[in-house]
């Protein structure tokens, strides 16, 4: 997992280590080589200075840029492995989710070096990936048995108890009475190409950073297909008509290359949301929503359309597993299986 601040490049490794480089100068600058004592999953900044990361050793950690002697603080909570790391800049609230099943919040405005006070928020059988829309008005969390779910009209301050989240059985629609209700669930099987007729893991998760739509990687269960697919938010009345009605409608996809079968593939917007980059076997691929790289409100299809493909990049020798675009320049990074990074600065 490679995360960008706006100085510093972080490197989440599958042992212990997380690494950090300038993005500049590529120049190594420090390696936190015991920041877990399990693989390293996540990193997220929380500011200019304060990053989370977490861990399958089951806990998280904070840290600041200014003393990375030491940590912060250990949350403690999880237990099982913590996969992501979420965080809401309104309220100052982290959020986590991990293979328990787990979605956890923590207070950090009240943390101490004993931890963060924390409640369970949600739990789900088969929890994968777990997301924020940029203005925290949902959560996303997506399934290895295929399903997404979608808590509308967030409110991680509100105090719930696992299982009594309202189910929306379709779309939302605003009524006279004021809606829905806080924190609604809607469980969606996304449209994916190709299996229709089979199961699906839903591996990877990613929003557009305007919010304007989620971003997948797919694959079949028996790990023969792989597809990374972009479906647009339905606010109001749907574009095209959706059987059964949903929040969410497939606008366009492509198929991967299913290079390191039984692994994820972390894949991410760009900064403007024009481009996607995606691991693509010992590379990543660019891809657009047309051959222009326009917006996608600007180019949205009737019926699916496939991504188009910008450009190709390939510097490693192992299975790229994560790609990230650095919020401040023109500049992607890339991480392998081996655990090399590379950076481009692409050139069209």
């Amino acid at each position: 997992m490679c995360v960008r601040a706006l100085s510093v490049l972080t490197v989440a490794c599958e042992q212990t280590e997380v690494l950090l480089f300038d993005p500049i100068s590529s120049k190594h600058i420090k390696t936190l080589s015991e920041a877990h004592e399990d693989c390293v999953n996540n990193i997220r900044f929380l500011d200019n200075r304060l990053f989370a990361t977490c861990s399958d050793d089951t806990t998280i950690a904070l840290w600041d840029l200014r003393k990375l002697n030491t940590k912060v603080c250990t949350l403690h909570g999880h237990t099982s492995w913590v996969k992501n790391i979420e965080y809401d800049t309104n309220t100052r609230l982290l959020v986590t989710s991990g293979f328990d099943g787990n979605v956890i919040i923590w207070d950090t405005n009240r943390c101490t070096e004993d931890g963060c006070p924390h409640k369970k928020f949600f739990h789900t059988r088969f929890l994968m990936r777990m997301r924020l829309t940029p203005d925290c008005s949902k959560m996303l969390i997506s399934t290895s048995s295929g399903y997404l779910l979608i808590l509308h009209d967030l409110d991680l301050n509100k105090s719930l108890e696992v299982g009594s989240y309202p189910i929306l059985r379709a779309r939302r629609t605003t009524s006279s009475s004021g809606g829905s209700p806080r924190n609604s669930l809607e469980v969606l099987t996304p449209e994916i190409p190709g299996e229709r007729d089979r199961g699906n893991c839903i591996t990877s998760l990613q929003l557009h950073p305007k919010g304007w739509a989620t971003l997948l990687r797919c694959s079949s269960n028996t790990d023969d297909q792989e597809w990374t697919c972009v479906y647009e938010f339905q606010e109001g009345a749907p574009v095209r008509a959706v059987s059964p009605r949903c929040s969410l409608r497939l606008t366009h996809c492509i198929e991967e290359a299913n290079v390191g079968r039984g692994y994820i593939k972390e894949l991410c917007f760009s900064p403007d949301g024009r481009m996607i980059s995606s691991p693509h076997g010992f590379g990543i691929r660019l891809l657009g929503f047309d051959a222009q790289c326009r917006e996608l409100v600007d180019c949205l299809p009737c019926e699916a359309s496939p991504l188009r493909e910008i450009r190709s990049l390939y510097s490693h020798s192992d299975v790229v597993l994560t790609t990230k675009f650095s919020p401040t320049h023109c500049q992607i990074a890339s991480g392998c299986l081996s655990g090399r990074v590379s950076l481009y600065q692409p050139k069209f």
